[in-house]
């Protein structure tokens, strides 16, 4: 079976585990439990979630074992999403094409979708039954998440790019800011599978991390490159809205050209970070090409 036939099983798996873990529309309260699936299962990529399947198939763990973590960091994706989009943050009125959760619904509710999701992440994580883990395994996965989407991870990397709106930042600084904003959640993804097999060899376990680190920058700068290139429809999302709020950007640091390039760069030292392993890690091999070559 080929890689890109594994990340369409794994996208449908995990929309599956997400429909069944989000709470029904109807169900009291019932603005706040639709608002919710409106924010999960209105599209998207779910690379955080496929990553989590493809680790753990590199480290030989069985999908069925893993649709709770996957859920759970696609869940985090999701609560960030709404939040990002809030007036407060970048003020977006769409994402995946549609009206963001704060215009479909209001703004207090999606501000307490995105509290509910951060909250179910770990509530399904910590209760899946369908895992393998044990206890000590699983508390690891939480406290990983945990610090993922913290002051050190994501929320810590939207912090700081808060503050950098309008100043020009060096490369180590803008990468700093992505390897938490960005990256965290993406690393957190790789991390998950890879603690399906808690007596993975440390050296397999740096490889994975190393991966995910590559991957996650390349991915931004991907995404940097595309808000310039693409336009709205395509991505889902208003397009140029990095430059309208002043943001820096891997664009606008390098040029269009050095950006391409160093994400391509970025995306050959993940490939070698692979070389260890065989068949087994094809899948993340073909994520890391996608991540460069997508067109939204």
């Amino acid at each position: 079976m080929s890689a890109e036939t594994l990340v369409q099983q794994y996208r449908i798996r995990v929309e599956r585990a997400l429909d069944r873990h989000l709470p029904g529309a109807n169900l009291h309260p019932a603005q706040l439990h639709q608002a919710m699936r409106y924010a999960v299962l209105g599209g998207g990529k779910r690379l955080r979630p496929v990553l989590v399947y493809a680790a753990g198939a590199a480290v030989g763990a069985r999908p069925e074992h893993l649709d709770g973590p996957a859920a759970a960091v696609e869940l985090i994706h999701a609560y960030s999403l709404i939040h990002d989009d809030l007036p407060a943050m970048d003020n977006d009125d769409l994402r995946h094409g549609r009206p963001t959760c704060h215009k479909a619904f209001d703004e207090a509710t999606a501000l307490l979708a995105g509290d509910a999701l951060q909250t179910l992440a770990f509530q399904v994580l910590a209760e899946d039954d369908g895992g393998s883990q044990a206890p000590a395994a699983r508390l690891q996965m939480l406290a990983l998440l945990a610090q993922a989407a913290g002051s050190r991870g994501m929320a810590g990397g939207q912090a700081i790019d808060l503050a950098a709106v309008g100043r020009e930042l060096t490369l180590a600084e803008l990468e700093d800011m992505h390897i938490h904003k960005t990256g965290a959640l993406i690393r957190a993804g790789v991390l998950l599978g890879a603690h399906s097999r808690p007596d993975l060899p440390a050296a397999r376990l740096q490889a994975l991390d190393h991966y995910a680190k590559c991957i996650g920058l390349a991915f931004q700068i991907r995404d940097d490159i595309l808000d310039v290139t693409a336009d709205t429809q395509t991505l889902g999302k208003r397009q140029g809205a990095d430059a309208a709020l002043h943001k820096p950007t891997y664009p606008s640091l390098l040029g269009l050209d050095g950006a391409r390039t160093h994400a391509d760069e970025l995306v050959a030292e993940a490939l070698g970070s692979l070389a260890g392993f065989g068949s087994e890690a094809d899948t993340l091999r073909w994520i890391a090409s996608f991540i460069v070559a997508r067109a939204y």
